[in-house]
């Protein structure tokens, strides 16, 4: 099914898998700059957004990275992450997003403490007065040895807007065994786990994620290397990917940053589609908006051309995304009521 750009944004979406430091608006990035003496590629903002999106249209994973050094420099102070936090809450519910879970690793953010830094991101998101529902997912960086000091700081802000503890950064090198500490830390104190899985050894990352209490997977589009695709383009699911659909393990699939940075090589040949069909819960997501030049509303209308899904398959990956978000029974009724509601 082909959707109108108008007709994507109103499909109302629940998102899982969205950074606060790669959505950033433009306008801000150019103002915060200047407010911090911050040198940027460029100050003309057209130029400023091919920049962030040189990487991706290349798909080169350094040049991808490369640009968040002009992203976090400018989210040291509690000001700049609050701004930022309102700001994204705003662009999403404009792009008709009805829930979001947005991470963040407030170590990165060395200006201020732990909890200031998950303070101030957590009052942003609830200082929007638009219609959607924003809650934080605090990540530790797997590159670095505070992880146990972040699960820790995700456990004492739990019911207080934060939902989630998450590993990010490289994960070629860094399995989740290396955050023993930080995620029993997390699992102790009761707060959901999701754990990036998208790079290799594929298999072995996503089934170290559950291992190690992942309730989601973030990304986990490697999955499909123990799978075989018939000739019909389903697929005959591997031992792992069966393990995930029967137990309704969710995939926090970004489909372009997927291909943008060589887990696939082009859209068609994602496995998201596959996915969604063989039962497995698929659920599509943003990952970096500014980065990708993507929106939720832009992903749900390129995979649903790509794979040429029917208005009952649209509807399907945000009641998935909805059944998978880390919110209470009444919340989730109510994200699915909205998507039941909506027709085309």
């Amino acid at each position: 099914m082909h959707l109108t750009a108008e007709q994507a944004v109103a499909v109302p979406k629940v998102l899982l898998h969205d950074h606060l430091d790669g959505g950033l608006r433009p306008s801000t990035i150019l103002e915060l700059a200047d407010q911090v003496g911050h040198e940027l590629p460029s100050t003309d903002e057209t130029e400023l957004v091919a920049y962030f999106r040189r990487g991706a249209d290349a798909k080169d994973l350094l040049q991808y990275l490369e640009t968040f050094g002009h992203t976090v420099p400018l989210m040291q102070t509690a000001d700049a992450l609050h701004r930022v936090a309102l700001e994204a809450a705003e662009d999403l519910a404009a792009d008709g997003v009805i829930h979001a879970e947005v991470r963040f690793a407030p170590e990165l953010h060395i200006g201020v403490s732990l909890d200031d830094a998950i303070e101030a991101v957590t009052a942003g998101f609830a200082a929007s007065s638009a219609d959607i529902s924003v809650n934080t997912i605090v990540c530790a960086m797997r590159t670095e040895n505070r992880s146990a000091e972040v699960a820790a700081a995700t456990v004492r802000w739990l019911g207080k807007g934060v939902v989630a503890f998450d590993l990010a950064g490289a994960e070629t090198g860094f399995p989740p065994s290396d955050h023993a500490e930080a995620l029993a830390i997390a699992r102790r104190g009761l707060a959901n786990i999701t754990i990036h899985a998208s790079e290799p050894p594929g298999l072995d990352l996503i089934a170290g994620a559950l291992e190690h209490g992942a309730q989601r997977i973030g990304h986990g589009v490697r999955l499909i290397e123990g799978c075989e695709r018939n000739t019909d383009g389903s697929l005959r699911l591997g031992p792992l990917a069966a393990h995930i659909r029967d137990r309704q393990i969710p995939l926090e699939l970004c489909p372009s940053c997927n291909v943008q940075i060589g887990a696939v090589p082009t859209l068609a040949d994602h496995p998201l589609g596959p996915f969604l069909r063989a039962g497995i819960q698929a659920t599509v997501n943003t990952d970096n908006r500014l980065m990708s030049g993507v929106s939720l509303s832009s992903e749900v209308a390129d995979t649903a051309a790509a794979f040429d899904l029917d208005e009952a398959e649209i509807a399907q990956l945000q009641h998935n995304a909805a059944d998978a978000a880390f919110v209470d029974p009444a919340t989730r009724r109510a994200l699915h009521e909205r998507i039941r509601r909506f027709s085309f």
